[in-house]
């Protein structure tokens, strides 16, 4: 495990800079410690397929430990087993469960989704999401799951495919493009946005911030603007809209945010979770509400991550 000291020598100066610019220097260390060495492995299981129960005995009976996971009763964090280990287990391959970073899985509850609605899934591709919102809905009414990159989206197939998905229909697009080829049609809307990724880095491994760059930022920033007005504009009106990314800046998140509220008709709502870790998003100007947003600090267990909550009045 490397020292905070030595995770500042190794990832960009200019994100190191931003990062102690917006919070204090406890909260940027605290940051900075999580990305110091890899995280624990950790899944969801598949209720389409199978229940919590069976898994925990199963694991108890072939040595894999495991700890519940106090916000989502279907996950669990791995002690003793890496992802490679758990994919070669035959309830992998057939779906019964899922690998996924309990950051991830957090958007998906914030959304709660309900039985027999209409939902659309903006960026869905691998589908860790979309699998999850179909299990949430017990494969009842009806999800599109959208994906611009083609080979993304023959991932998110197979594995809408693997999960016993049969309430999904996956299209392959611009989500740009949504807001008009389905106004007003969903009762909730999730876009998990394409980001910087600054709440995956981890120092050890260069592949995961080589990447990014100040520029990258800003040029996402205006793709992010275009798909929250094409997810708002896709809304019914009453609407759900969970906005989340797995970044830390505030051109990603919180500028996002307060640009559509200045912008669109919408309106901040409470996401009611004690995830360890989370703290509030900058206020800002407490006339927004963005404070009602929540980060999720990298740690063993999480990945860095914004989630917000709004309703479309």
């Amino acid at each position: 495990m490397l020292s905070v000291m030595e995770v500042k020598k190794r990832l960009p100066k200019e994100f190191i800079e931003n990062l102690y610019e917006l919070h204090s220097p406890l909260v940027a260390d605290k940051i900075l410690a999580g990305m110091a060495g890899k995280r624990n492995t950790t899944l969801r299981v598949n209720t389409l397929k199978y229940n919590i129960q069976d898994l925990m005995r199963y694991f108890r009976e072939i040595n894999i430990k495991f700890e519940r996971v106090n916000f989502y009763n279907d996950a669990l964090i791995i002690k003793n087993a890496n992802e490679k280990e758990i994919q070669k287990l035959e309830m992998y391959e057939k779906g019964y469960i899922y690998l996924q970073s309990l950051s991830s899985m957090v958007p998906p509850i914030v959304l709660e989704a309900k039985e027999n609605e209409s939902i659309l899934d903006m960026a869905s591709a691998p589908g860790s999401k979309t699998t999850q919102i179909s299990a949430m809905m017990k494969n009842t009414g009806h999800i599109i799951a959208n994906e611009l990159d083609k080979i993304r989206c023959e991932r998110l197939k197979f594995n809408v495919e693997n999960q016993g998905v049969t309430n999904t229909e996956i299209i392959n697009g611009y989500g740009e493009k949504l807001g008009d080829k389905y106004p007003e049609n969903f009762d909730r809307v999730l876009l998990d946005t394409p980001c910087s990724g600054e709440g995956r880095f981890i120092a050890e491994i260069p592949g995961t911030y080589r990447n990014w760059s100040v520029r990258s930022v800003k040029e996402l920033s205006k793709i992010q603007k275009k798909l929250i007005k094409s997810g708002y504009n896709a809304l019914k009106p009453g609407g759900i809209m969970v906005y989340s990314t797995c970044t830390l800046n505030l051109e990603e998140n919180e500028n996002i945010l307060r640009w559509a509220l200045e912008n669109l008709n919408l309106k901040m709502m409470d996401i009611n979770l004690d995830i360890k870790g989370a703290i509030p998003a900058e206020s800002l100007n407490t006339k927004f509400g963005i404070e009602k947003a929540i980060k999720i600090l990298p740690t063993k267990e999480t990945e860095g991550f914004f989630v917000a909550k709004l309703r479309k009045i």
